[in-house]
């Protein structure tokens, strides 16, 4: 990620949650990795993921490319994924460092593919871009691809979810300084500023979905490792605990015991150099 625009604040976001995150969040579902390498053909020699956090985005690549590096600034994140590789032997082929978007350490033209998942509105895209360009091969692919928040689930349940993050945006902005506010860039000019790079011969945005399971417990934990939630108990607030209460309620109330199918719906941009 970039060090422009309060990098460390955004680096820092993610401190001291990485267990809830990575328990909770989504892996990187299949049909990402057959979009891309329906572009390139297997197999793959090196995929590069740029702010992988937890590692969730770059194991889907373990049986489609040679070599797989994880970059990412975040001790607590990165732990996580350097933890997983140990258990499962996977060094030879996995590979988990520390990096900035803008200056990544890897060699120019080495990378078949660069990917982003749920990280590349943290960027600075200018910076970023030109080291994604100059990274990639010819042909190669930059793909950044988000979930929506949140799932599809229930129609009060969604409403709920959406404004908890908005008063959690609303205590930040409030209580917390200035200086350690983060700066991300809108997600919906990820298509535009690929574009206007005029680095890559053909953009284009995929809209897909994937169903997961979920429980109660899941999706509440998917709603706390939200970055702005988990700011907010940083900061010592305890306005939301109410509402979170009301939430975690009402899901439970929804799910009972069960385990349902929830549709998870996915925008990938995508560059080819």
């Amino acid at each position: 990620m970039s060090r422009e625009g309060h990098v460390q604040n955004n680096v820092d976001r993610f401190s001291g949650f990485q267990d809830t995150y990575d328990t909770h969040r989504p892996a990187a579902p299949p049909i990402v990795a057959d979009i891309i390498t329906g572009y390139l053909g297997d197999p793959l020699a090196l995929v590069a993921d740029v702010g992988c956090g937890t590692g969730l985005s770059s194991f889907l690549w373990q049986d489609r490319a040679g070599r797989i590096i994880g970059i990412e600034p975040n001790d607590d994140m990165r732990s996580i994924a350097e933890q997983r590789v140990a258990e499962h032997q996977l060094q030879n082929q996995f590979t988990f460092t520390t990096g900035y978007s803008h200056e990544l350490p890897l060699d120019a033209n080495s990378a078949d593919v660069i990917t982003c998942s749920q990280s590349f509105h943290w960027m600075e895209p200018v910076s970023t871009l030109r080291e994604f360009a100059r990274v990639l091969r010819p042909g190669g692919v930059f793909a950044a691809y988000d979930c929506d928040w949140p799932p599809t689930v229930e129609w009060q349940i969604e409403a709920a979810y959406d404004e908890l993050h908005a008063a959690a945006d609303e205590i930040i902005g409030r209580l917390d300084t200035p200086e350690r506010l983060v700066n991300k860039w809108d997600k919906s000019g990820h298509l535009a500023s690929i574009e206007n790079s005029g680095l890559f011969r053909f953009t284009k945005e995929i809209v897909f979905h994937h169903m997961e399971p979920f429980h109660a417990d899941r999706l509440i934990g998917l709603l706390l490792s939200q970055g702005g939630l988990q700011t907010v108990f940083k900061l010592g607030s305890n306005e939301l605990d109410e509402r979170l209460a009301a939430f975690s309620s009402r899901v439970h109330e929804y799910f009972g015991t069960a385990t349902k199918p929830i549709m998870l719906s996915y925008r990938m941009r995508i560059g080819i150099k």
